[in-house]
C-alpha cells in the first residue's frame, strides 16, 4: 500500500479546491484579518490601522475575498455618515480558532527563524534577504 493508497478518497478528489481554500487562508494578509477580527465587527479603518504594514488596497483585496469565502459579512450601517464594518461568520470564527496556534508560532519563533535564515546565507554565501539579488 502507496502513502496515496491511504488517503481519505475525499481529499484526492478535492485536491486542486482544497488547494485554492490553502492559497487563501494561507495567503500573506487573510490569517491576519481574520484574527484581528477576533473580537468583534471592526471598521476598514481600525483594520487598517491594527494590520501592521497592510496597503489599504491590499486590505480592501483581502476583505472582498474572505466575503466571498463566507469567512466575514460586510455591514453598511445607516448612520451619519454611513460607514461599514466588518465581523466573522461562524466559519471565519472557527478558522480563527485554528490559525491563532499557527501565529503564536510564528511570533515566538520570529528570531530564531532570523537567526537561522542567517546562518544559512552565510554558509551558503547567499546575499541577507532584502538586498539586492534577493530572490525570495
Amino acid at each position: 500500500m502507496t502513502a496515496t493508497d491511504s488517503e481519505p478518497q475525499p481529499v484526492r478528489q478535492d485536491a486542486s479546491r482544497l488547494r485554492a481554500v490553502l492559497g487563501m487562508v494561507g495567503d500573506k494578509w487573510s490569517l491576519l484579518v481574520v484574527c484581528h477580527l477576533r473580537e468583534g465587527p471592526r471598521r476598514f479603518s481600525e483594520l487598517k490601522r491594527t494590520v501592521d504594514g497592510i496597503s489599504q488596497r491590499m486590505l480592501t483585496v483581502t476583505l472582498r475575498h474572505l466575503e466571498r469565502d463566507g469567512i466575514l459579512t460586510r455591514t453598511i450601517h445607516n448612520v451619519m455618515p454611513p460607514h461599514v464594518s466588518y465581523e466573522l461568520t461562524p466559519m471565519g470564527s472557527t478558522l480563527c480558532q485554528a490559525a491563532l496556534p499557527l501565529l503564536e508560532w510564528s511570533a515566538e519563533h520570529l528570531a530564531l527563524i532570523d537567526h537561522a535564515r542567517a546562518e544559512y546565507d552565510n554558509r551558503a554565501g547567499t546575499p541577507p534577504a532584502g538586498s539586492i539579488g534577493d530572490h525570495t
